[in-house]
């Protein structure tokens, strides 16, 4: 497993997509926060925090991941060396987490780098250090457990294809549903005295939860459910491949 675990971080650094979707990200964040004239501008915010961070990160993930974990699965296939992971003496879960902990360890290093933002507005705050630390804090986990969210919903769309491209499109296309479609049910107001649960099924009410600073073992629980579901998911597809062999 660990093996597997390096060849997939490997790989992904041995490619110059791998950098360039990592250095875009950051990119655009960077832009974002401290360049282009937005609600988003740390300097023209008038605050102390990183709420922009928070808000855009989410969004800028949803194409993210995806482009990490299209090929984890898809490239497999077309090359045929899945067949080959099938003969080594690794469970289908031992597969399946070992590139699910590669993805995280990528969102991780791509977290990583925006520390530098949290840093600068503790020293740029009147006076030093006027930010809550609290909620960046619980903002960044959140982040993180929506990344490795994520990251579980484009492994199974990337096993559903051997085309690198739908698994990028189905994995959008599923996070963004994840991720707002709930949220936007609630907004229609069309589930009367269930709205309010309706909404609680979707991953921005847990991720805007932990943002507040607090860390909920039900805002936890949620994200785990959903990792575990999508890893079901993942193993029930592979188990099929088998099947039909």
């Amino acid at each position: 497993m660990l093996t597997l675990y390096k060849k997939e971080l490997s790989s992904f650094f041995s490619s110059l997509m791998g950098y360039l979707t990592i250095v875009v990200f950051l990119l655009l964040n960077g832009l974002m926060l401290w360049v282009f004239n937005s609600d988003f501008n740390i300097l023209d915010y008038g605050y102390a925090g990183l709420d922009g961070l928070f808000l855009i990160g989410p969004f800028l993930f949803l194409f993210l991941i995806p482009a990490i974990t299209m090929r984890m699965f898809a490239e497999e296939k077309k090359n045929g060396t899945i067949e080959l992971l099938f003969t080594k003496p690794l469970s289908e879960y031992k597969i399946i987490f070992a590139k699910l902990l590669a993805g995280i360890t990528l969102v991780f290093i791509s977290i990583l780098p925006t520390i530098v933002y949290y840093v600068t507005v503790y020293i740029l705050g009147d006076p030093v250090g006027n930010i809550d630390t609290g909620g960046a804090i619980g903002s960044y986990i959140g982040l993180l457990f929506l990344g490795c969210a994520f990251v579980a919903i484009g492994l199974f769309a990337s096993v559903l294809t051997n085309n690198q491209i739908v698994a990028f499109i189905i994995a959008i296309l599923l996070s963004t549903f994840c991720y707002l479609g709930f949220e936007t049910l609630y907004n229609m107001d069309i589930f009367g005295s269930l709205n309010l649960f309706v909404r609680s099924l979707g991953m921005r009410y847990h991720y805007e939860s932990i943002s507040r600073g607090v860390i909920d073992t039900r805002d936890v629980l949620y994200f785990v459910s959903v990792i575990f579901l999508f890893v079901m998911f993942t193993r029930l597809v592979l188990q099929t491949r088998k099947w039909q062999k």
